[in-house]
């Protein structure tokens, strides 16, 4: 992450959280008053990157600053998303590889930052293909990896990541690569692949991306995601990769669902009924701001505080 990209998160922590008092707002109809101006104020924000003197242009969210998600494994990545996210996007074709990147974001966001490792959430990216007995779901992969295009997968594979694979040979070996956006690795416990190279790296991103892939019955697949909980200490699933639509939600929602439900992996209703997105992540009733560890907390303007009393942070 670049320097701009750490001044830009804190003008917005300024903009979300300092320039309105959390009592801004008073909606007093009799007077026609909606805001008392003397709770909201400029920013003055003026840095390397960006100048922006505020104030934020309206009433800030329930949650003030919005739910902090982050994407990128790279070493300055891993920084960034130790101090300031909340939920985190990883992908791995293997729970082993996802768990030293998990692992080693907990552990900074304790030492370096003195937040809590366990309040960040990790969201393992996964492609489940299913089928209502095994070899149905095999039949779908292998029909599914037919209609890719080995060439495009590995341009893909360069899109996302900054990483020209066509610089490897044919038949060497890969286990990681790295650029400004990602660390990539692939372990050889893989299931189904002997070493990686760059064609198998092809054929298995035609169907699941940068994810895992797991193919079988929805028992299957549920087992598979409770292993990857356990062995990679990831709290949830993206489910953005997916070989054809409708048909693979179709089939999340009719065979995969069910399953998880019947084993208590799968909500039947909101945690917190009516609350923010935040709340709801947390499962706490009331926590629709940041936690009082992470950054953005500092930059709270709250009730009843005078402006002098609380100065807007400067880092």
């Amino acid at each position: 992450m670049s320097d701009a990209q750490y001044q830009y998160i804190k003008v917005t922590y300024k903009l979300w959280e300092s320039s309105w008092r959390s009592d801004a707002v008073v909606l007093d109809r009799e007077r026609g008053i909606y805001t008392d101006p003397s709770r909201v104020r400029e920013i003055n924000h003026v840095g390397k990157y960006f100048s922006v003197p505020g104030p934020h242009i309206c009433q800030p969210s329930p949650q003030r600053t919005p739910v902090i998600l982050q994407a990128g494994t790279s070493k300055s990545g891993k920084a960034f998303a130790a101090q300031h996210a909340e939920a985190i996007f990883v992908a791995g074709h293997s729970p082993v590889v996802v768990a030293k990147n998990v692992a080693e974001i907990r552990e900074l966001a304790k030492t370096q930052f003195g937040r809590d490792p366990q309040s960040i959430k990790f969201l393992a990216l996964i492609c489940p293909v299913l089928g209502h007995t095994e070899e149905e779901a095999q039949e779908k992969f292998k029909y599914y990896r037919s209609l890719g295009s080995i060439d495009g997968a590995l341009a893909l594979f360069g899109g996302w990541t900054g990483i020209n694979l066509d610089t490897y040979g044919d038949d060497e070996e890969l286990r990681h690569v790295e650029s400004n956006a990602i660390r990539y690795g692939w372990s050889k416990a893989t299931p189904g692949v002997d070493k990686w190279t760059k064609s198998t790296v092809g054929q298995h991103i035609t169907v699941g991306g940068l994810g895992a892939t797991p193919v079988g019955t929805s028992e299957q697949v549920a087992d598979e995601m409770e292993r990857w909980v356990r062995e990679a200490d990831v709290d949830g699933f993206n489910l953005k990769a997916y070989a054809v639509k409708p048909g693979s939600f179709k089939d999340i929602i009719e065979l995969l669902i069910p399953e998880l439900r019947r084993r208590g992996l799968f909500w039947d209703d909101y945690a917190v009924n009516h609350g923010t997105y935040r709340e709801n992540l947390y499962g706490k009733p009331g926590q629709s701001g940041p936690p009082d560890d992470h950054p953005a907390a500092k930059y709270r303007w709250n009730a009843g505080v005078d402006a002098e009393e609380h100065k807007i942070p400067d880092n």
